[in-house]
């Protein structure tokens, strides 16, 4: 006799609905919540001490800001971007603590799995990077500059002029958000769908030389997911960045 392995996926809605409580606060909101918390509490903590040699929080938290500082703002504004410190650095923190809940034993959900966060955030963005570009050229030489970009030859501005003024109203938000809300998803279905066969395998004795082995795959993932964590805050931060420096530079 072959015993057959029979694995019962719940549905996705299983795996990013739960029950609503007083308006409306489920888990989502809750860590939501907590990730404020949490990077309120270790900016606090690391910022509170202030000594000359960096250890323990303080270390972590500069080490956040000079990340923020180097690696960001100044590979796409420039020094006269300084200014956005504030908000790349809270932007880029506050994501990367909304993700990382993706591996954290019974909370196992990114935040940013759930369109509304990531869809609000990119909308904050596009009213920053707008109002930035206007402030900075004037309604009609923002606009005139996005929408007729130097060196394209005149006729093509027919093609080039629509599709630039479509991209800064309605793609560049759109593509921020789902980005960072489709790759978070994927990766919790991905680690989700590994654990219920890990899981699995273990409860069956004839298949126990394979459990290591999914085990491990389980583990090498959990690990992946966070690099994914890392990457997708940093990569909506840098973004958000360079749009803000195509406002305050308008001929780069």
């Amino acid at each position: 006799m072959i015993n057959v392995l029979a694995i019962d996926f719940p549905p996705i809605s299983h795996l990013i609905e739960w029950p609503s409580g007083p308006l409306g606060i489920n888990k989502v909101v809750v860590l939501m919540w907590l990730s404020v918390i949490l990077v309120f509490g270790l900016m606090y903590a690391g910022g509170r001490k202030k000594a000359l040699v960096p250890t323990g929080l303080q270390n972590l938290a500069e080490s956040a800001v000079d990340f923020v500082h180097n690696g960001i703002i100044l590979e796409t504004i420039g020094p006269d971007g300084m200014g956005y410190a504030p908000l790349l650095f809270t932007m880029f923190t506050f994501i990367f603590a909304l993700n990382i809940w993706e591996i954290v034993p019974f909370a196992q959900m990114p935040v940013t799995a759930r369109i509304a966060l990531p869809l609000f955030m990119a909308v904050l963005v596009w009213f920053i990077y707008n109002i930035v570009g206007i402030v900075k050229q004037g309604f009609f030489g923002y606009f005139k500059t996005a929408m007729f970009p130097p060196g394209v030859p005149w006729p093509l501005y027919i093609l080039v002029s629509p599709i630039e003024l479509v991209q800064i109203i309605i793609v560049r938000p759109l593509s921020q958000s789902v980005r960072l809300f489709a790759n978070m998803l994927a990766g919790h279905l991905l680690l989700t769908s590994f654990a219920i066969i890990t899981a699995s395998l273990w409860s069956l004795s004839l298949l126990i030389v394979i459990w290591p082995a999914s085990l491990a795959l389980l583990i090498a993932l959990t690990g992946f997911e966070v690099l994914v964590a890392f990457l997708q805050a940093f990569i909506f931060t840098i973004l958000t960045a360079v749009y803000i420096g195509g406002s305050l530079h308008p001929d780069h």
